[in-house]
């Protein structure tokens, strides 16, 4: 079973930076890029809202009297099996699935992208040993890993973004190293050897800005496959426990009243798949926008039809 995520690699997707303002304005005219945008601010709001506690309800709070209560102007989304506002609990079921994605791609990415640069840059033993211990993670299927790694670590949040981490983090080294095999031998490189410039140095101020296109593609794709695979946890009643909410908690406990109360397993389903679906198509606009070589294969498509 391989590894559940789209990865980048090679130095076709490294770009020449660009400005901050250049590529959020040709991120917003790309229409995979402008979607997502949109997706992911309205759901950034939602959690938003349930952390600073604008919420309706207080998504732990219990009302027994209106029990399995359907959409209405009182309960926007209806209730559950206690009398909890779904809605409420939505939004923090949003803001859980968001923290975990976050400080686990986090992780991920400044553990996974300083190894792929240290191992493509130096090469050698470095590039040997990094290599050997990034392809015994990717020999394990990433979600069997993730249950390993929760199991031996105990259930909450914080264990689930540790293992999310550890199972994403040889995906970050692979997107990083290949771009910087490439860099490497540039003039420019060269130039700061000889003038006696760090290692260090040349990698922040050289290796790094010209390397960094394909690493800000894969946080965007990292984020939703983490989003999905901590509500998987969490379905399976490893990740986040209650009384705090989750949206794989949501959805298993929807499983068996189904039939009575359809709002309880639709609306955190719908919350998984608008968050999944955001991140992605801004992961594929911002491979558009930082991927020169794409956007004109793209644009030579376009004339010839």
């Amino acid at each position: 079973m391989s590894q559940p995520i789209e990865t980048i690699e090679g130095p076709a997707v490294a770009a020449a930076p660009l400005r901050r303002g250049q590529w959020l304005g040709r991120l917003w005219h790309n229409r995979n890029g402008r979607v997502g945008l949109l997706i992911m601010g309205l759901l950034a709001l939602l959690a938003l809202a349930s952390a600073l506690g604008l919420t309706p309800y207080s998504p732990i709070a219990q009302h027994p009297e209106d029990q399995l209560v359907g959409p209405s102007s009182t309960y926007w989304l209806g209730t559950d099996q206690f009398g909890r506002d779904i809605a409420s609990r939505v939004c923090a079921g949003l803001l859980a699935s968001l923290r975990v994605a976050v400080i686990s791609v986090a992780i991920a990415t400044i553990l996974g992208a300083a190894g792929g640069i240290i191992a493509g840059y130096f090469g050698g033993w470095t590039d040997r040993i990094i290599g050997r211990l990034t392809d015994v993670l990717f020999a394990f299927p990433a979600i069997l890993l993730a249950l390993a790694i929760v199991a031996a670590l105990g259930r909450g949040w914080f264990n689930t973004a540790i293992a999310i981490a550890v199972v994403y983090l040889p995906i970050f080294v692979r997107v990083a190293r290949g771009p910087v095999l490439s860099v490497r031998s540039m003039d420019y490189i060269r130039a700061g050897k000889v003038l006696g410039y760090s290692p260090p140095r040349l990698i922040a101020r050289h290796v790094l800005p010209n390397v960094a296109a394909p690493i800000i593609v894969q946080v965007a794709l990292a984020l939703s496959w983490a989003i999905l695979t901590e509500s998987g946890l969490s379905f399976l009643g490893l990740g986040t426990q209650p009384p705090e909410p989750s949206l794989g908690l949501m959805v298993s406990d929807a499983r068996t009243l189904f039939d009575r109360a359809w709002w309880l397993l639709v609306f955190p389903s719908l919350a998984i798949v608008l968050a999944v679906t955001g991140l992605n198509l801004l992961g594929d606009g911002l491979r558009d926008v930082l991927d020169p070589t794409r956007s004109q294969s793209r644009g030579r498509r376009r004339r010839r039809r």
